[in-house]
C-alpha cells in the first residue's frame, strides 16, 4: 500500500514588520489581512493541514488569540528563526512534506499553490525541493515552497548563516549540488515577477491590494491571477498605486551572500 504524504502548510506570521508594522492584521473586505490569506490558502485542494506560524513575542499574542478564535492551528517559536519555526511545526504535525507561503500574499492564486504542490508530489522521487521562485515569473506575490521534511531537518541541522535562519529555505535552494531542486515557471511562457507586485510591504501595497479585493471579492472571493490581470488591463491606473515598490524583495540585502540570485531578480531602491 502506498503511503499517502502527510503535507503540513505554514504561513508564517508576525506583527513586527518594519515598513509596515501590524501589516497582517490591517483590515481587508471585512476581515483582517491575515484571516483573507489564510481564506485563499484553504481554497487550494493540495494544502493539508494550514498552521500559522508566529512568534512567542508579546507583540504576537494578537495572531495568537486570533488564530483561537478562528480554529486555525497556530505555532509560536523564534522571532528570527524562522527554519526553526517550520521545522518544530513539522514535528509537531508529523509531516512529510512541509508547503512555505508567507503571509504577505493575500493575492495568491489558489491554482498556483496547487499547481506548485502537485508538481512536488508528482515527482517527489526527483526533487526534495520545489518551489516556483528559482527562478520567478509569477507576479509577485504568488510564493509557494515545498520541500520534503528530511530536506528540511538537513538544512535545520546544518544552517548556520542569519540569511538561512531568517528565511528559512535558502540553505536549500543554494546547495544545488546537495539538493534536488525543481522550479514550476508560469505556464503562459511570461515572467511578470519584476513587472507586477501583488504583495504587501508598504502603505502603497496595502492600497493596491485593497482595491482589488473591493472590485473583485464581492463578485467572486475564488478570484484568479487572471482575474487580476483583467482587471489590471481595464483599470491601468490601478498598477500605478504601488509601482514605485515594483521589483523591490529581500534579496537587494543579501547579493553578497547569494550564489544562485543574480542583481536582475530585485531592485534596489534609496529608502526601500
Amino acid at each position: 500500500m502506498t503511503h499517502e504524504k502527510s503535507v503540513v502548510t505554514v504561513i508564517q506570521a508576525r506583527t513586527s514588520s518594519t515598513r509596515l508594522p501590524g501589516k497582517v492584521l490591517l483590515p481587508l473586505f471585512g476581515d483582517t489581512l491575515l484571516a483573507r490569506m489564510i481564506e485563499r490558502v484553504s481554497f487550494a485542494k493540495k494544502i493539508g493541514r494550514i498552521v500559522v506560524a508566529t512568534t512567542t513575542s508579546e507583540e504576537d499574542a494578537q495572531i495568537v488569540e486570533w488564530c483561537q478564535q478562528n480554529q486555525i492551528e497556530v505555532y509560536q517559536g523564534s522571532k528570527s528563526d524562522l527554519l526553526d519555526r517550520h521545522y518544530q511545526v513539522a514535528i509537531k504535525h508529523k509531516a512529510d512534506v512541509v508547503v512555505k507561503i508567507p503571509s504577505d500574499c493575500p493575492l495568491i492564486d489558489p491554482g498556483v499553490i496547487d499547481n506548485v504542490i502537485g508538481f512536488y508530489l508528482l515527482n517527489q522521487n526527483k526533487f526534495d525541493y520545489v518551489s516556483n521562485l528559482h527562478p520567478a515569473t509569477f507576479p509577485d506575490g504568488n510564493d509557494v515552497e515545498v520541500m520534503s521534511f528530511a530536506a528540511l531537518e538537513i538544512a535545520w541541522e546544518n544552517a548556520t548563516a542569519t540569511m538561512e535562519l531568517e528565511h528559512t529555505t535558502p540553505y536549500l535552494w543554494e546547495n544545488p549540488s546537495q539538493f534536488r531542486i525543481g522550479n514550476v515557471t508560469w505556464e503562459t511562457g511570461l515572467d511578470y515577477s519584476m513587472s507586477h507586485r501583488w504583495t504587501i510591504d508598504y502603505p502603497e501595497d496595502y492600497e493596491f491590494i485593497k482595491q482589488v479585493y473591493e472590485r473583485l471579492y464581492p463578485i467572486n472571493p475564488k478570484f484568479s491571477l487572471s482575474d487580476i490581470l483583467q482587471l489590471l488591463e481595464n483599470e491601468p491606473t490601478l498598477k500605478k498605486i504601488n509601482e514605485k515598490w515594483v521589483g523591490v524583495n529581500w534579496y537587494r540585502n543579501h547579493l553578497h551572500e547569494l550564489k544562485t540570485v543574480g542583481k536582475e531578480q530585485t531592485r534596489v531602491l534609496v529608502g526601500a
